[in-house]
């Protein structure tokens, strides 16, 4: 999601009042905000869901069409979004 730079703020103050609803939705077990390391007001939100029928009753929401509301209006360029399925995850078991 590429924001105004002057609305970035907003976005995240947004994000902030919703994260714990969204972690929270049924069939959500991440949420990661991440943002891009030369641009500052390029943002992208990384979500794990059980099922494509999660996500969806996610996105028929409430909370989700609020939200939307509320984000889509500080774009500065259209975004983007894409539906995954893991191929292969990799962890560090090796933490001390």
């Amino acid at each position: 999601m590429t924001f105004s730079p002057e609305m970035v703020n907003e976005f995240l103050f947004i994000f902030d009042a919703s994260k714990v609803k969204i972690i929270g939705f049924e069939g959500c077990s991440h949420l990661s905000l991440l943002k891009q390391t030369t641009v500052g007001n390029v943002y992208f939100t990384y979500s794990y869901w059980e099922s494509e029928a999660h996500l969806n009753n996610y996105r028929n929401s409430e909370l989700f069409k609020s939200t939307w509301a509320k984000t889509k209006i500080l774009f500065s360029a259209a975004p983007e979004a894409y539906s995954m399925n893991a191929i292969e995850t990799v962890e560090n078991l090796q933490k001390p």
